[in-house]
């Protein structure tokens, strides 16, 4: 399953969907809209995406995932528009017959995410100020991903 969303991900139902009796292991990855950002207090974020682009290069990585690990299923799920702290905002699930082939293949599989699919985080910030991040970049590693600041 591929999806993105403007509703509450159900990480639990998006669990049970790649479970299965042929994997002994599941790997489920949720990333959460976190406090604090690069020192920086966040208030929200907004996130906002070139859907079928998206859709396709998520699909691009499920196959991608498939040809390297034994994967018996995968689903990935990103929110799209206004989320609160502590809101789930992509949920990445796998299931493997061994675990080491779940943490890797769920591993390559956000970390890929992040870099290629073209979903836009805008970072709302206490003070009042937002910050738009590219793919690929977070602001905690110190690079500079800023498209724009008010």
């Amino acid at each position: 399953m591929i999806e993105l969303t403007r509703d509450t991900i159900d990480y639990t139902a998006l669990t049970e969907s790649v479970r299965s009796d042929q994997a002994g292991a599941v790997v489920l990855f949720l990333g959460t809209v976190r406090e604090m950002t690069a020192g920086r207090q966040t208030a929200a974020l907004d996130y906002d995406a070139y859907p079928e682009m998206a859709l396709a290069k998520l699909a691009e990585l499920e196959t991608e995932a498939r040809d390297r690990w034994p994967i018996i299923e995968v689903a990935m799920i990103h929110r799209i528009g206004h989320l609160e702290l502590g809101e789930v905002s992509v949920a990445v699930a796998v299931s493997t017959p061994h675990r080491p082939d779940a943490f890797e293949a769920a591993r390559h599989l956000i970390d890929r995410l992040k870099e290629i699919v073209p979903i836009w985080k805008k970072e709302n910030f206490t003070d009042g100020t937002t910050e738009w991040v590219h793919p690929g970049v977070e602001p905690e590693s110190g690079e500079t991903g800023k498209l724009a600041t008010d």
